[in-house]
């Protein structure tokens, strides 16, 4: 049975696709089965991986529909693993799926149909709280969110972890937190390690080590349509997503998620104890390399995050045929 990885930030440019095509190229490098899911309409992730998306006439849109078994549609990459792609079709499949009863299920049980085909599935989650991110973690078994290590941009984290709540509550009780991937990382700054620092102890979620450094060698792959494991593939880049690869192959399972604390406050019970325990208890982490400041300037704190949009995961948005009977009590 695959083991199903979604990658997720609504927050674009954070290195969610570099990082799906990456950590599957390395997983090929094991010796792994590996389908990749490209649920971006912009499908960067396609494009990147050789394909065109103007010219082909199959995609998961007409898999998420029901239109096709996903037998059909997936494509072969250079870089070993396989592709469910995309098109700008995409766009148009949320509306149709928005009325449609248990729309939150139709990538679960389309991979159903070929999960005994691969060791594992990393979905490329939209720049987006919606439909289509929703389908991708009701999919999953854990989540991996990546952070680029700015300061605003640690804001999307504690969105998409309450995101990740309701759909733990929701649609899919076992999902699971892998962690936050830092990504764009320069290790030579002290603002970098400072918003990592702040994640970690705002948000009491795991830091997956080693950090992603920021480097030209991703920019230059995708016009190769390759992933930079076989463009560059003896760059720091390159061994990093190896290490994660090798991390998440030898197994070791991800956090649950609690309510997040507010700034300035303890965490306690079951959050607070969830970072280390994922650091001490995830088997295969790679060790971390790159050293903490001991005192890392302070980063402003950012205001409790906005309420989501109803649209995405309110109580009315959710069929009764999905969850009959389930007691809303509110956000997470």
């Amino acid at each position: 049975m695959a083991r199903v990885l979604a990658v997720a930030n609504q927050k674009g440019g954070v290195a969610k696709t570099t990082s799906v095509a990456s950590l599957g190229a390395a997983l090929s490098e094991l010796g792994r089965r590996v389908l990749l899911v490209d649920l971006d309409p912009q499908a960067c992730l396609t494009f990147s991986l050789g394909l065109d998306p103007d010219t082909l006439e199959l995609s998961v849109h007409d898999v998420l529909l029901g239109r096709l078994p996903p037998g059909i549609v997936i494509r072969s990459t250079p870089d070993g693993s396989d592709l469910l792609p995309a098109t700008i079709e995409l766009a148009g499949c949320e509306a149709i799926l928005l009325s449609r009863t248990g729309r939150e299920h139709a990538l679960r049980l389309a991979l159903g149909e070929i999960a005994a085909e691969y060791d594992f599935v990393l979905v490329d989650c939209p720049p987006s709280l919606g439909v289509l991110t929703i389908n991708g973690l009701t999919a999953a078994d854990e989540v991996v969110i990546p952070l680029q290590c700015e300061t605003l941009s640690h804001r999307g984290v504690g969105q998409l972890l309450d995101t990740v709540a309701d759909v733990q509550r929701l649609t899919n009780p076992r999902l699971r937190v892998r962690g936050v991937l830092p990504t764009l990382f320069d290790g030579r700054t002290a603002h970098s390690r400072a918003v990592v620092l702040d994640v970690e102890t705002r948000y009491q979620v795991t830091i997956l080590d080693p950090p992603i450094a920021r480097s030209v060698r991703f920019a230059e792959a995708p016009g190769l349509g390759r992933s930079i494991l076989t463009t560059a593939g003896r760059s720091k880049g390159a061994e990093a997503y190896r290490a994660h690869a090798r991390a998440i192959a030898g197994g070791g399972a991800g956090t649950d998620v609690a309510a997040t604390p507010p700034a300035g406050t303890q965490a306690t019970g079951r959050g607070a104890s969830r970072g280390r325990a994922g650091r001490e208890g995830e088997a295969g982490r790679a060790p971390r390399s790159v050293p903490r400041l001991a005192t890392p300037s302070p980063v402003q704190a950012v205001p409790s995050e906005a309420a989501m949009p109803e649209a995405v995961m309110s109580e009315a948005a959710m069929p009764e045929a999905v969850m009959p009977g389930a007691a809303v009590s509110g956000a997470v």
